[in-house]
């Protein structure tokens, strides 16, 4: 079905979303949705500014349609460990890319475990940020906005209301989980590798990482002796810093986010449990010592296996809007049980449990991400607009990208999932281009 398109300010074709509910503004509402050129247009300004109409409709039979997912913490899946220097990096990412966007992901940060130096000077080289589509979920980085700068092939043109044309520039894509982290608090990951600020902070970083230029996320224990400059230098390097692996007490905690830490690596598991005379990591939730501006996002692996369900409703009911679904789910995911590696370990997959190979340690996630979301809405009792956004909108507000990623506002990237009301993944688009559907 074809309309005329008169008078527009573009030649490229225009797609028209119908007969969906599509969340905007916390709310599910049975609007339509207007696409060109991979974003998410304003219907009032095309119809009276352009009096443009739509080339194509596309009939969402009833659907919802959520921003795509962001996983902002994924080792790996389908026999693909991130944390290996393979002779195809880019291929593994890709593969996996491609794979996830069946479960309604969009946009990722590949994720490294703790691993020795070689490792990520090899990967973090290898893996680039890149838009997504056809062939897969895009590498997400966090976003510059510059004003008149060469565009380079993957930036695209952002029209910010009035005459003023601004660019969203992708930089930096991996979360690198370790290796300076708490020898307490390891769990899988492998001690031989681990390490501390002994040079003062920031020269460990590079001599361990190699680069930082790749880096949009780092893990770390804010305990450790010299953090407080890394964490500060991190920050006004614009790159995430997260807490985990830690056996940091409340006032360590408030301290790193004080310096510009913004995230806790999947909350309750490999910290000190809550403890009402000093809460630990967990008592950021609930912390006055916070900065007002600011928001401490967690990440929550909701499989029904790393969190119990009370503990998760607890979180939830505490700071709802600072709750980010992760998956961590490692080579495993999408694999029969059996034995696999995860970075320098071997795994065991038992039913939906991974284990370090003859512990109980857990090892991350064979979970999804669409089985992430309707476990937390199950569990907690959360509406469904709560659960999408945990995927969507929260990782997004997290790495300051929500210009352009986690959000169906005008102007921001058609980056899409369609749903069914048991949140079932039905198709996925990706700058507005069909990518993936059941």
């Amino acid at each position: 079905w074809k309309m005329p398109t008169n008078k527009s300010v573009s030649k490229a074709p225009i797609t028209q979303f119908v007969n969906c509910r599509i969340l905007r503004d916390h709310k599910l509402q049975r609007e339509d949705l207007w696409v060109r050129e991979g974003r998410i247009l304003d219907p009032e300004k095309l119809f009276f500014d352009e009096e443009g109409y739509a080339d194509q409709r596309v009939d969402c039979e009833g659907l919802i349609i959520a921003p795509g997912f962001i996983d902002v913490q994924i080792n790996g899946g389908y026999g693909i460990d991130f944390s290996q220097a393979t002779s195809n990096v880019r291929g593994g990412v890709a593969l996996v890319a491609k794979k996830i966007l069946e479960h309604g992901v969009t946009s990722f940060l590949p994720t490294l475990v703790t691993s020795p130096p070689n490792i990520y000077h090899k990967v973090l080289s290898e893996v680039k940020v890149h838009s997504g589509g056809v062939e897969g979920a895009g590498v997400l980085g966090k976003e510059a906005v510059r004003k008149d700068v060469d565009t380079s092939s993957y930036v695209r043109l952002v029209l910010i209301s009035g005459h003023d044309i601004q660019y969203c520039i992708p930089y930096n894509c991996c979360h690198l989980e370790g290796p300076f982290i708490s020898l307490e608090k390891k769990g899988a990951h492998p001690e031989q590798y681990l390490r501390s600020f002994q040079s003062g902070g920031m020269l460990d970083l590079i001599e361990t990482y190699g680069t930082l230029d790749n880096v949009a996320m780092v893990t770390l224990a804010p305990e450790l002796p010299n953090s407080e400059k890394v964490v500060r230098e991190l920050a006004q390097r614009g790159i995430t810093v997260s807490l985990g692996h830690s056996v940091a007490n409340l006032s360590q905690a408030e301290e790193a986010v004080q310096n510009g830490a913004s995230f806790i690596t999947h909350l309750f598991n490999a910290m000190l449990p809550f403890h009402h005379r000093d809460p630990g990591i967990v008592g950021l939730l609930t912390s006055d010592q916070v900065p007002q501006d600011r928001t401490v996002f967690y990440g929550m692996i909701a499989d029904g296996i790393h969190t119990n369900s009370a503990a998760l409703r607890i979180a939830h009911r505490a700071h709802p809007t600072g709750l980010v679904l992760v998956t961590d789910a490692i080579t495993a995911m999408g694999l029969p049980p059996g034995r696999h590696t995860l970075g320098q370990q071997v795994i065991e997959i038992q039913g939906l449990h991974a284990y370090v190979a003859g512990t109980k340690t857990l090892s991350g996630s064979i979970a999804t991400m669409d089985m992430c979301v309707r476990h937390f809405k199950q569990a907690s009792g959360c509406s469904v607009e709560q659960a999408l956004e945990a995927a969507s909108l929260h990782p997004a507000q997290l790495l300051g990208i929500t210009r352009c990623k986690g959000t169906l506002d005008y102007g921001a990237d058609a980056d899409l999932v369609l749903l069914d009301d048991a949140i079932n993944v039905r198709a996925t688009y990706i700058a507005g281009q069909e990518v993936w559907r059941k």
